[in-house]
């Protein structure tokens, strides 16, 4: 058997006797940076590389190994008489998980069972975060109760992907009201993801939004902003080194929308400074104008960011996320 996790906590836990067979981790930050239908492909890959190293200090060498370090083991799949897929309800996995279906749709899966375990709770369990959080004894309950997957969740998978990667997210917007079913935690994962774009108010996208409030609310750690953010929005799955770039981002531009005291450096992907466990988050006047809405984000700042295949750049952007009917709308 092979299973393949989201993470090495994960996997830590299954190596401890739990499961029988190999375990391979797929390390990936889908909710980031640029996506394409194939993100295997060379010229996919080097942009996809050079953006995570740019925005999140993932370094593009280190990157491109463990890509192709991990499609190498995924290729191998027919030696495997079964692969489990082990994944939870947040957007960080669940678009794990239908990149890997749709990439399994691809291909005759020959005599091997594909199988998942996807759950987004567990009993005694107040905030479930994801599989990562139970301990040993709790993922032996676990172990046994995936189940198999069929046509109805490799084309559903697949869809949501290729959606997913589009740079229209009327696309994704419509599989969504229609019946998902066969992927149960799909539609609040991605439904989450389209109010990460600019919304119809302010401009802001959901992450900055709530940020904005906790700042105006007093808190001004941005450890404490992280965990609360995190816990509001937990079918993100949000991790720190995406929420840092994000805070970041709130601190550029012509009108910054947050000041920084006591801070040299952000932290990136090995280290974290002594200054950031003390420094202080600020909402500037600019920030308070746009949380309430007299002011626009985009309008004002401009705007550089994917949210899946789609890239909103410039001033006015196409598409904004309307936040009292919670459905994208296109700007004409």
């Amino acid at each position: 058997m092979q299973h393949i996790v989201n993470g090495d906590f994960v996997a830590d836990k299954l190596r401890q006797g739990i499961v029988q067979g190999d375990v391979l981790v797929w390390r990936e930050v889908y909710p980031e940076g640029p996506i394409y239908v194939d993100p295997a492909q060379f010229a996919n890959r080097s942009v996809r590389a050079q953006y995570l190293e740019h925005s999140m200090g993932i370094p593009s060498a280190e990157y491109i190994r463990t890509c192709l370090a991990q499609e190498q083991a995924l290729s191998e799949f027919q030696k495997y008489e079964e692969v489990v897929l082990w994944f939870e309800h947040d957007l960080f996995d669940q678009t794990m998980l239908c990149y890997l279906l749709h990439w399994f749709a691809q291909r005759p899966l020959g005599r091997t069972k594909l199988s998942l375990l996807c759950i987004g709770s567990y009993p005694g369990i107040e905030l479930f975060r994801g599989l990562g959080q139970l301990s040993v004894e709790q993922m032996e309950t676990l172990s046994g109760t995936w189940q198999t997957v069929g046509e109805d969740e490799l084309r559903l998978g697949s869809a949501v992907w290729e959606a997913y990667a589009a740079s229209d997210p009327l696309q994704l917007s419509q599989i969504l009201q229609g019946d998902t079913s066969a992927l149960p935690f799909v539609h609040d994962a991605f439904q989450l993801h389209l109010s990460r774009l600019p919304s119809t108010y302010n401009g802001l996208g959901v992450i900055e939004q709530i940020t904005l409030e906790k700042v105006d609310d007093g808190l001004n750690n941005p450890l404490d902003l992280f965990e609360q953010v995190g816990n509001y929005l937990n079918d993100l799955g949000m991790g720190d080194l995406q929420y840092w770039h994000r805070l970041s981002k709130m601190t550029q531009g012509p009108y910054p929308l947050l000041r920084i005291e006591g801070l040299d450096t952000f932290p990136d992907y090995k280290d974290t400074p002594p200054s950031f466990r003390h420094c202080h988050v600020v909402l500037t006047e600019m920030g308070r104008r746009v949380m309430e809405g007299q002011t626009d984000q985009v309008v004002k700042n401009g705007i550089d960011e994917w949210y899946g295949g789609i890239h909103l750049c410039g001033n006015t952007v196409p598409w904004r996320w309307d936040v009292m009917e919670q459905r994208i709308i296109r700007m004409d």
